[in-house]
């Protein structure tokens, strides 16, 4: 398969992904089949399943789209200096990561959670877990306080904190984003200058 058709095929995953959310947490993850998951999107049972061959492919995926993002942002900062800005940056990157896979996650986590536990081991949440650690592991380093080792932690929790307090708000991502990216600035130990970054923009 060339390029182009990794990208199509990739672009309909997605479409998939964000569609079988939609069901699963309108009618719950058990009252919703594939048919109706093909039905929604416009193609056949047969398309779909080219993609996913269940319904529990489909919500691994989910989790795993996430868990890859994430492993990204680690792979990222260990790359990057330490300082003020990388923490800024983080805190971006996780707003954009959890409005974005971490919602759909997020989303079916709240309104199936018997599913949830019955796929913990295979959905890569001790991985996550995992990852965070990392993640927090680079941005504070050995000589951080305990305070200020706990605020890093607590901000970049902050994120999903904020996501699941959000639930029956009406609110756009693009609100949502604001609001978390906000408050997890906020409890930073340090506060980047964001006017340096606003005059070089």
């Amino acid at each position: 398969m060339g390029a182009a058709g990794q990208r199509r095929g990739a672009d309909t995953k997605s479409e998939i992904r964000k569609v079988a959310i939609e069901l699963f947490t309108e009618r719950g993850y058990e009252g919703t089949s594939l048919r109706e998951i093909a039905e929604r999107l416009g193609i056949t049972k047969a398309a779909l399943y080219y993609h996913y061959s269940s319904k529990e492919s489909i919500v691994l995926s989910i989790f795993q789209a996430h868990l890859d993002a994430l492993d990204e942002l680690v792979t990222w900062a260990r790359e990057q200096p330490p300082g003020p800005e990388l923490l800024s940056q983080v805190v971006d990157r996780m707003v954009a990561l959890g409005v974005g896979s971490g919602m759909a996650a997020m989303k079916f986590a709240m309104a199936n959670q018997h599913v949830v536990r019955d796929l913990h081991h295979q959905s890569g949440r001790e991985n996550a877990f995992g990852k965070m650690t990392e993640l927090f592991d680079i941005l504070t380093g050995p000589d951080a306080s305990l305070e200020e080792t706990l605020r890093v932690r607590s901000a970049l929790l902050s994120v999903n904190i904020v996501l699941m307090a959000s639930r029956g708000l009406t609110v756009t991502d693009a609100e949502l984003a604001g609001a978390a990216r906000a408050i997890a600035r906020d409890i930073l130990p340090i506060q980047p200058d964001l006017s340096v970054r606003e005059t070089a923009s």
